[in-house]
């Protein structure tokens, strides 16, 4: 196995009292923080300036696309970038994805029409896809085990400050600026983040070895080529509101389902002990809460009466308790309960997504929502970065790019079935009715409670 210089820690001769701003990883901490920073801003401040956007470019028939092209393309780049972190260390594949994800940005903010914009997000897609990845796989290689937890922890509180002025930031920018400085101005943003990481990014590639093959393996390459194409003609199947919709959807699912066996580690689906149960539960929890926060504003506004501004400032509290969350597994006692800590997660989801379903009751005050999303937001906070520990600690060295793909495209498939899922339920029993609502609520919080269940098997069995 070969041997990788990780950080100044590797000989045992780490204070005690080191921390993530410490001297060795203080530059590469705020670094790797805000570029997390910077893709949380992006996507909050993108999906506010996007609706006039369209407008603007007489391309609301495509308005989906603008979505669905960035997820397709951030599929293909996920598997690609843990090849690439895997093969040649992680300083290429982030940097290619902070460019590609800069120029998208350029491309869909100087856009004259639809089409090309649709094909800047999916630029940016393939940017976004790379970095993700490659920050994992930077975490497992740069930082000793046990402030793992501590950076998680610092990625979700990350996401805390664009999720509450991001919209108003946009949305201000866009009234009088115009939308396209929403997409103009953050590339220059770019450059912080590169110049404080680039210098230890240098010194942690030099520690990798140079005499690896540098070719990617072809098989999974095309593997994510067909998972992304599947991916893709799911959404465009959800997209059409008649029986053609089947033709795309089987297409789609002939190339999804078996990608998915190869690009993920084998017995995930019947959740093997050890590593497939962590990546399967990444995607179980993901996917659930998503599911439910997605169809929450519709059923404020359409069922209790409530503004869509109010609507959504309901969800607010969930990504604060998130942080929370999240801070809280990053405490030194929490490796020795990482189980356990996912676990009260998944319950606390499960928990948050039937409270949530209450305010159907007219009885319950619609602003209990808020109530209950703050305790979901903190079991998520409590399950993702636990299950992010959890992955790399399983993971070899030489591996830990390929199982951050397999985490990251789990993710993305749990919401985007999930997602789908609900809606077709949602078709099914009532659009629009109490019980559409309530089958999407009471489904997705069994299904948190079955990985509640399944959490149990994160751990190998000790021989």
């Amino acid at each position: 196995m070969t041997t990788h210089t990780t950080h100044p820690a590797a000989t045992g001769a780490e204070p005690a009292q080191e921390t993530v701003l410490s001297g060795p990883y203080r530059a590469l901490t705020f670094g790797i923080v805000s570029t997390v920073l910077l893709v949380a801003f992006e996507a909050t401040a993108v999906n506010t300036a996007m609706p006039v956007a369209a407008r603007a470019l007489h391309g609301l028939g495509l308005y989906a696309f603008a979505f669905s092209g960035f997820f397709t393309a951030s599929l293909l780049a996920m598997v690609v970038s843990g090849e690439w972190c895997d093969k040649r260390g992680p300083l290429g594949p982030l940097s290619a994805g902070i460019a590609a994800f800069g120029a998208g940005l350029l491309v869909a903010g100087t856009a004259q029409d639809m089409g090309v914009f649709v094909a800047g997000r999916a630029v940016q897609g393939l940017g976004g896809g790379l970095v993700i990845v490659a920050l994992y796989v930077v975490v497992g290689r740069a930082y000793p085990e046990r402030l793992r937890p501590s950076v998680f922890a610092a990625f979700s509180a990350a996401w805390v400050l664009p999720s509450i002025v991001g919209p108003v930031v946009s949305g201000t920018v866009t009234q009088h600026l115009g939308w396209r400085w929403v997409f103009l101005s953050i590339p220059v943003l770019v450059l912080l983040p590169v110049s404080l990481m680039l210098p230890q990014l240098r010194r942690l590639q030099a520690g990798d070895d140079s005499g690896r093959s540098w070719a990617l393996n072809r098989g999974r390459l095309l593997f994510a080529l067909a998972l992304a194409v599947g991916a893709g003609l799911l959404q465009y199947a959800g997209q059409l509101l008649d029986g053609y919709a089947l033709i795309p959807a089987a297409a789609g699912l002939l190339l999804l389902v078996p990608a998915v066996r190869r690009l993920l580690p084998h017995g995930t689906f019947r959740a093997a002990r050890g590593l497939p149960t962590v990546i399967l539960l990444r995607g179980l929890a993901a996917g659930t809460f998503f599911a439910a926060e997605s169809f929450i504003p519709l059923m404020l506004v359409t069922q209790r009466g409530l503004s869509p501004t109010l609507a959504g400032l309901s969800l607010t509290s969930g990504g604060l308790s998130w942080a929370l969350g999240s801070w809280v597994q990053g405490r030194s006692w929490a490796d020795r309960h990482r189980g356990l800590l996912i676990r009260t997660g998944f319950l606390m989801s499960a928990a948050a997504i039937a409270g949530a379903g209450l305010a159907l009751v007219p009885a319950v005050p619609p602003y209990a929502v808020a109530f209950a999303w703050a305790v979901g937001g903190m079991g998520m906070g409590l399950t993702i970065a636990s299950v992010g520990v959890l992955m790399l600690g399983l993971s070899d060295p030489d591996d830990t790019g390929e199982n951050s793909a397999s985490l990251q495209v789990s993710d993305a498939l749990g919401n985007v079935l999930l997602v789908g899922f609900a809606g077709v339920l949602f078709s099914v029993v009532g659009t629009g009715t109490k019980g559409g609502f309530a089958a999407i609520f009471a489904v997705m919080a069994t299904i948190a409670l079955v990985g509640a269940v399944v959490s149990g098997r994160t751990a190998k069995r000790h021989s």
